[in-house]
């Protein structure tokens, strides 16, 4: 049967999770254990996380209940493969971008798109086999500092260019950081499109004014997209995942 008849939607989430805690001292929460119902309860073909820790030595020691395993391992629903690359290491740890996949992942690596000294940044490169189609899906989180991030999709969209071949379906999904609309415009100028047909606000999740998080798709067409709301996702990170769809071309 065709991909496109048996499974017609692609379904696609992004999450900012904040390394699984959340709230200052000494009111800090950890959350990374919600987190992991949200993550299932998305049901997303494919899973784009941020900001996810690999280990940190101080947190493990304060939260009793600190998962054992990485937090891209303990995320993943039942089933789904694992993927995660560290962007920062830290004095007490790693953290980094990680993929949650309903379908298998063929292959992965990682780019350094750190900008300068003060932010490490990267984006995490998967092939997915869905049924019988290769899907690229890249993990972004981009900088703080408006030219950072116009250098670093940059160094994205050369990627893309060199690594995947130009009829291939890719998604390029996280947290872009960006307050405008400008890394849009670059990105569907590279013929990258997005569900537009609203603003979809992601940050800060308390009162969403601005959609920080996206999924741009090229080669799969946009056809809906949501954040969800109500206290629980709220209090989960300073981020709503962001929820896209996509049906297959003809």
């Amino acid at each position: 049967m065709p991909l496109r008849q048996e499974h017609p939607i692609l379904r696609v989430a992004t999450y900012n999770i904040h390394k699984g805690v959340q709230g200052m001292w000494p009111a800090r929460r950890l959350e990374i254990h919600n987190l992991a119902h949200a993550v299932e309860q998305l049901d997303a073909d494919i899973v784009c996380l941020q900001e996810v820790r690999l280990m940190h030595r101080l947190e493990e020691k304060y939260f009793s209940h600190w998962p054992s395993q990485p937090q891209a391992d303990y995320l993943a629903p039942e089933g789904y493969a694992s993927v995660y690359r560290t962007n920062a290491v830290t004095r007490h740890g790693e953290h980094g971008n990680a993929l949650l996949s309903r379908w298998p992942v063929l292959s992965h690596q990682h780019q350094d798109i750190s900008d300068h000294r003060f932010e490490q940044r990267g984006m995490l490169h998967t092939e997915v086999q869905v049924v019988d189609r290769m899907v690229h899906v890249i993990v972004v989180h981009l900088g703080l500092v408006p030219a950072s991030r116009v250098r670093q999709l940059a160094q994205l969209l050369a990627f893309v260019d060199r690594v995947i071949p130009p009829h291939s379906p890719v998604l390029v999904a996280g947290d872009f950081n960006d307050w405008g609309t400008g890394l849009g415009r670059r990105m569907a100028g590279a013929g990258f499109r997005e569900w537009r047909e609203q603003p979809t606000p992601t940050f800060p999740s308390r009162l969403p004014l601005n959609q920080l998080d996206h999924v741009y798709a090229r080669g799969l067409t946009p056809v809906h997209a949501m954040a969800p709301s109500g206290r629980i996702w709220q209090r989960m990170s300073d981020h709503l995942p962001l929820v896209a769809e996509f049906a297959w071309p003809d």
